[in-house]
């Protein structure tokens, strides 16, 4: 069933485009079956180009508390960085097979079905994540899209919060994912004038009224599967 849904933050309230590209090849999706006794999901959340800052660490630990056991991996091996630029020289040094590496290990602990939420630059280990972990309930795409798999592992639901406008992604390229069948059934939500990083307390993009709205929204959507 596709669930096309688009909902805004009025008034004030990717680092990188998610680049990983696309995997290719074509099957349908398998489908999720529901959790026997509605036991709540757990989710594994994967951080931003700047690292492993305090607002995400706090994001798992309130959804964990609102009893979805949460993990933020850090695939920056302590190191975090102030800025983009300085974020983006940090994930070039490391390589993607290692941050991959540390994703999967990460990982490990939770449930086959737990879901995967990722920040902007973890779309692309989200998808390849997804692909290892056919079973997982749900994928978040926080602060933009990300590469949806081919064959898309299964039919769990797909939803996506970001800015608008976004200094990263274009609405063109927005508007042109959002459409993909592929990504389907998928729940899109934007946050008029915020910035990219809106949900990262402390960071220079906050926005408390928009990231508690993205908050609210999120644990419905775990609460739901």
């Amino acid at each position: 069933q596709r669930v096309p849904a688009e909902e805004a933050l009025a008034g004030p309230a990717r680092e990188e485009a998610a680049s990983a590209g696309r995997l290719t090849g074509r099957s349908r999706p398998r489908r999720v079956p529901a959790m026997a006794g509605g036991a709540l999901a757990s989710g594994v959340s994967f951080h931003s180009i700047p690292g492993l800052r305090q607002g995400v660490v706090a994001l798992a630990e309130r959804l964990s508390a609102a009893g979805h056991p949460t993990v933020a991996p850090d695939l920056y091996a302590g190191r975090a960085a102030a800025d983009v630029e300085e974020g983006f020289a940090i994930h070039r040094g490391i390589g993607e097979a290692t941050i991959l590496h540390r994703a999967r290990l990460g990982a490990r602990g939770q449930p086959a079905d737990a879901v995967l939420a990722v920040i902007s630059m973890g779309g692309g280990v989200a998808g390849t994540l997804w692909l290892e972990r056919p079973e997982a309930r749900g994928v978040l795409f926080l602060s933009g899209p990300g590469p949806i798999p081919l064959p898309r592992p299964s039919e769990a639901p797909v939803q996506m919060h970001m800015a608008r406008p976004d200094p990263f992604d274009s609405e063109e390229f927005v508007a042109e994912w959002s459409a993909d069948p592929a990504a389907q059934p998928l729940a899109v939500f934007r946050y008029d004038g915020v910035g990219h990083n809106f949900l990262d307390a402390g960071g220079p993009d906050w926005n408390a009224e928009a990231a508690a709205l993205c908050e609210r929204r999120i644990l419905a959507f775990l609460d739901g599967l």
